[in-house]
């Protein structure tokens, strides 16, 4: 085999390698992609949806954990975020930052409770208003996420505030 014909094999194994190498990288820390399963986001994410999500939005997360290296942002309002909850990727608007009233109302009307946030309602039942009746404001390094689909959607209402450190990334394509 001729010298260039060698240059030429390690030239293209080289080009793939780098190119593997950048594409493990930006998988681990840049963009993801995943496909949504259940209802809880719907009608704005749709099931079996692929959704593009960008792991750099608030920070550096250290590979395969919920926990950020560096960071340098946090979840703003109607930001749809990713965290692990129960070791499940879980997807969901933030509707509540740190710091914002946490403000139970009761519709006479309906009989209900509901969080206003914005123009939106938030249902609680009962169950639910019990659990965060003694929460006044959303306490600080934590966020409120709810499904869009708030009626078939199991979220902060039920298992709590979302600490910001568990955020491993944000929603940006559908």
């Amino acid at each position: 085999m001729s010298e260039n014909k060698k240059n030429s094999k390690v030239t293209y194994l080289l080009i793939i390698a780098a190119g593997i190498i950048i594409a493990v990288f930006c998988k681990l820390f840049v963009l993801d992609f995943l496909t949504i399963s259940g209802q809880s986001m719907s009608p704005s994410i749709q099931e079996k949806h692929l959704i593009v999500i960008n792991k750099m939005a608030y920070g550096l997360v250290k590979p395969m954990k919920d926990k950020y290296l560096l960071q340098w942002s946090s979840p703003k309002k109607d930001d749809v975020v990713i965290f692990l909850h129960n070791n499940k990727i879980v997807v969901k608007r933030c509707v509540l930052t740190q710091g914002e009233s946490l403000e139970i109302l009761y519709n006479q009307e309906y009989n209900s409770y509901y969080i206003q946030t914005g123009e939106r309602q938030i249902p609680l039942s009962r169950e639910q208003k019990k659990q965060l009746e003694n929460c006044k404001t959303v306490p600080q390094g934590f966020i409120f996420v709810v499904g869009d689909n708030d009626r078939n959607s199991i979220d902060s209402r039920d298992y709590g505030f979302v600490s910001v450190k568990n955020i491993t990334g944000r929603v940006v394509g559908k």
